[in-house]
Formats: structure tokens, sequence, C-alpha cells
């Protein structure tokens, strides 16, 4: 299997200028504990992750490092850990470095990548422009529909899950960035979080009505929007 077999089309993003406020609403609000930082070329500038929000002032969790270290530490690594817990802005937070797979990358590299580097999500480049992203969740998902199928995804199951995704992109309504789509055997199992029951309708007659699909099974979350409570997903899944 490829990358592009298990990726997640659209990435959650946000712009360099964004307030480091706006990014932790993004995150809150999409059930994510990373954002990617895309720039306003369409550049992939840093990521920002939960880990490099844990020392701010407004916590009152910056670094107190004691006196003797402070005599150590150079002026510039001072100031870099007061910017880390007071800047406002994105980019001055963010990690700048960020590691890729391209699109044609074996599953087993991407997997290499995120170990090595202790990451939990990986972007996906195409010529040099990130498309996608995978995250461990997705690599889940891939294992549980491949276990079940016994096979890794063929050609015919590629172009499947092409097609379900460039339909979910075209729909104004679809929450596409939290929706992931795996198949193998013609069979399309659906992961991701909605808003409503009409989303996951909707959803599934999208892969329903894709050509060579044979069955759709429906793993999609409901998180209720005003309370945020998670509804389990129905036990059995639609037929297509």
């Amino acid at each position: 299997m490829k990358a592009a077999d298990v990726m997640t089309h659209n990435l959650i993003s946000v712009r360099p200028e964004a307030t480091v406020a706006d990014a932790v609403k993004t995150m809150l609000d999409r059930g994510v504990s990373g954002i990617f930082v895309i720039d306003s070329a369409g550049e992939l500038a840093g990521v920002l992750t939960e880990g490099d929000l844990m020392r701010r002032e407004e916590l009152g969790t910056q670094r107190h490092r004691p006196w003797w270290l402070r005599v150590l530490l150079s002026p510039g690594r001072q100031a870099s850990d007061f910017i880390q817990a007071n800047s406002r802005r994105v980019s001055d937070v963010m990690t700048s470095r960020v590691f890729t797979v391209d699109v044609n990358a074996r599953l087993e590299d991407v997997v290499e990548c995120m170990e090595r580097h202790r990451i939990k999500r990986v972007p996906v480049c195409e010529d040099e422009r990130v498309i996608g992203v995978i995250s461990r969740a997705d690599l889940l998902r891939a294992l549980a529909t491949t276990v079940r199928a016994g096979t890794p995804p063929s050609t015919d199951d590629r172009a499947i899950r092409a097609s379900i995704m460039d339909a979910l992109q075209a729909e104004t309504w679809a929450p596409s960035s939290t929706v992931s789509v795996t198949v193998a055997k013609g069979v399309v199992d659906l992961w991701g979080t909605i808003t409503s029951e009409e989303e996951r309708r909707a959803i599934c007659v999208i892969a329903e009505n894709t050509p060579g699909v044979a069955k759709v099974e429906d793993h999609l979350v409901y998180i209720e929007p005003m309370t945020g409570t998670v509804i389990d997903p129905p036990q059995v899944g639609g037929g297509a």
C-alpha cells in the first residue's frame, strides 16, 4: 500500500500570521492535536501541536529556569523561551521543521518516518506541494480494512476511493477534512466525525452511488454540536 491509499486529502491548517487563540479554537473544533501552518503561497511553513502550547504564560506554565542555568543560557535562548510562552502569533510558536513523505511512498516508509521522528502525523507531498496528511489513526483504519479483506487495495479500489474523495470535496456541506475513506475488494469503510445525521446519510449516498462499490460500512462518529458529546456509530453498515 502507498501513502495515497490511506491519506486524508484535506489538511486542517492555519496561516503563519494567525493568532494562537484562533489556532487553538480550530484544533478544539476539529478535535485534532496538531494543525499545519500553510503560507499565502500554499507552502508548508510548519506545524503547531499541543506540545508547542504547553509552556504558556496564560496557563502559568512558562519555563522558570534556576538562576544558575539562566547564567549558562545565552540571551538568545532565553528570548526564545519568552517568545514561545508569550507570542500571540502562530509563526512564533510553531515548529518550523516538518517531516514529509511522497504521495507514492510505501506505508512501511511512512511508518518508519513517524517512528524515527516520534510524530503522530505526517504531511503527504506531490511535486513539493502538500496534498494530504497521514495520521496514526489513518494507518489503523487501513489495517482494519486490509485485515478484513485479506488483501491490499487493488487499482480498482484506489480508483473508487479517489472518486469518493473527489465527490466529498466537491460538496460544500461535506466535512471532508474530518472524514477518511478506505476501500478493499469494493467494500468502502467510512471513518471520521460528523455533526449531523443528515451528513452521515449524505456521505453514505455518495459512497453508495460510486461505480464499483459493493458495500458501504459506516463507522462515522456523530458529535453533538452544542455539547460535544460523542455518539457511537451504527453497528451495521449500509448496503450499496
